[in-house]
């Protein structure tokens, strides 16, 4: 999850977008005291499409009772298949939309424990591109064997009725709006900007835009559970996939499996509390980077004594960017203004595997005037290729953020209030990412969801993991829905990066593996690193 441009309050793992950089993992082992979790596996053997179909509302239970048309992905070993949801689950008889689903079934069918459904985050990552690009090739073989692993994109989102907003020509331009405005005139085109944006969302998908909310998404999620004929979800979530993950144990609590809530966000915070909180996540996660680079003396392009001079570098380069940006070869025209470059950067912070990357960058831009390199960082955030043309993430990512909460800010006025306060969280990236927050004011669509704690009553055992010096969902977060869930278990990440799962650790790897494998849950509190 993150807001680092234009308001985003989720985002996925970074490293289901980076798989050239570094695996984006899964993996595990032993681990110190455990006890027996209550949740048994999703046994296919405990019910029926058919036996779930008719314990559905009676409005709902064609859409329970369907059966999917399994067909070749084009990928060896992957299944593909449309789904069909109700558009609206408050008018089941207003239409359907259908959504994109794939697995790759068990290696092993004896022991098998079911379906186990995994989401990259976001809100607005393709769960079915995270799948067949990583999940159900790199998760640990063990978990591989004894589970079909499955992905569904969300309603919205890449091949799942996907929202649109604005062509590549329009997103260059929205991308590279000045962030920090300096004068009223400023202030005046980042809020166009803004509008825009919303605009063209509503002219382009008026007819999912109103129903692209987590909530809806969990109810898709309880669909494919029984479709796929598992009486309870064994579910994999990072990032605002734990946000979704929570959503769904709250509505079916008695529904939860084994659930993996991983780099946890905390529903009870309003929005603009949200990106405060992550915009001191991303301050931390500098600071760590930049403590790195001091020490690596004159290969540091910051050229610093300290982290908070470090900073203050950045922060003036960022600055000497607002007045005149640096020219691009090879890039049709394009500039690396102040707030391209300050995407670039922190597209970095998400993975401690991407500091070398973002060095050269640095030192690129700063010291030989090319900023080519942070250019294809803030390309790679976006998800740009190399024509010019813009996937559907941004888009899908606004469209959700802006249902779930209500706006951070109202109108500019109050963002001159609040910016202090962020500029207190990050003096780095503070001022940007304040005004950044004003995105979802603008929306079309009011907005359904509110902020609130998610207890989920019932529910068997919920492994909820959070990393100390995560940038993205601050380690806080991970506490505080650990303490809501009534039944939640926090396993701590003593490290840097974004999620935790597969990123080294064997005591969190194992950990991870024996709940989703055994049912068996760690001690409250069990620290890793």
């Amino acid at each position: 999850m993150d807001i680092s441009s234009r308001g985003r309050r989720g985002r996925r793992s970074r490293r289901t977008r980076d798989l050239p950089l570094r695996t984006c993992g899964i993996l595990l082992v032993t681990a110190g005291l455990l006890i027996s979790g209550c949740s048994s596996g999703s046994s296919p053997a405990d019910a029926s499409p058919a036996a779930l179909a008719r314990s559905a509302p009676a409005e709902l239970a064609p859409y329970y009772g369907q059966k999917l048309s399994w067909r070749d992905c084009g990928a060896p070993g992957f299944q593909c298949a449309s789904m069909k949801v109700p558009l609206d689950y408050a008018k089941p008889a207003a239409g359907d939309i259908q959504l994109a689903v794939s697995r790759k079934q068990a290696t092993k069918k004896k022991g098998r424990l079911g379906s186990l459904l995994v989401n990259p985050g976001g809100p607005g990552g393709s769960a079915v591109g995270y799948l067949q690009s990583y999940a159900a090739l790199g998760y640990p073989a063990e978990v591989r064997a004894r589970y079909d692993m499955v992905a569904v994109d969300p309603r919205g989102v890449a091949r799942s009725e996907p929202v649109t907003c604005l062509d590549g020509k329009q997103m260059d331009a929205y991308t590279q709006t000045d962030v920090t405005p300096d004068d009223p005139r400023e202030t005046d085109d980042l809020r166009t900007s803004f509008q825009t944006f919303a605009s063209g969302c509503k002219e382009r998908s008026p007819k999912v835009l109103p129903h692209v909310s987590t909530v809806e998404t969990a109810r898709d999620m309880d669909v494919l559970r029984a479709v796929l004929g598992d009486d309870k979800l064994s579910y994999v979530g990072a990032s605002y996939g734990t946000f979704l993950g929570a959503t769904y144990a709250e509505l079916y609590p008695e529904r939860v499996g084994r659930l993996v809530l991983d780099g946890a966000m905390d529903p009870s915070l309003p929005a603009r509390r949200m990106n405060r909180d992550q915009t001191a996540g991303f301050e931390t996660a500098f600071r760590s980077f930049a403590k790195d680079c001091v020490a690596r003396g004159a290969d540091c392009p910051l050229g610093a004594e300290s982290p908070e001079d470090a900073g203050k570098r950045l922060k003036a380069f960022f600055g000497g960017l607002d007045r005149q940006p640096l020219p691009i070869g090879a890039s049709g025209g394009r500039k690396l203004g102040e707030a391209l470059a300050t995407t670039g950067v922190i597209a970095a912070m998400y993975d401690e595997a991407g500091w070398p990357q973002l060095r050269d960058a640095l030192t690129s831009a700063m010291k030989n005037k090319d900023g080519a390199g942070l250019l294809a960082l803030s390309d790679g955030y976006y998800e740009r290729d190399g024509d010019g043309k813009y996937a559907n993430l941004m888009f899908a990512n606004a469209a959700v953020n802006c249902l779930d909460l209500p706006p951070a800010f109202a109108d500019p006025s109050e963002v001159e209030k609040g910016v202090a306060a962020f500029e207190k969280a990050s003096p780095v990236f503070g001022e940007g990412l304040a005004w950044s927050s004003l995105n979802c004011a603008y929306w079309p669509v009011r907005a359904t969801g509110k902020p609130h704690r998610i207890e989920a009553k019932g529910a068997a055992p919920i492994l909820v993991a959070g990393t100390t010096r995560d940038p993205a969902t601050p380690y806080r977060w991970a506490q505080a829905l650990a303490s809501q869930l009534s039944s939640g278990r926090l396993l701590t990440y003593e490290g840097d990066g974004h999620t935790a799962y597969g990123r080294g650790s064997e005591c969190v790897d194992s950990t991870i593996n024996a709940y989703l494998l055994k049912g068996t849950v760690p001690e409250d509190g069990k620290r890793c690193s």
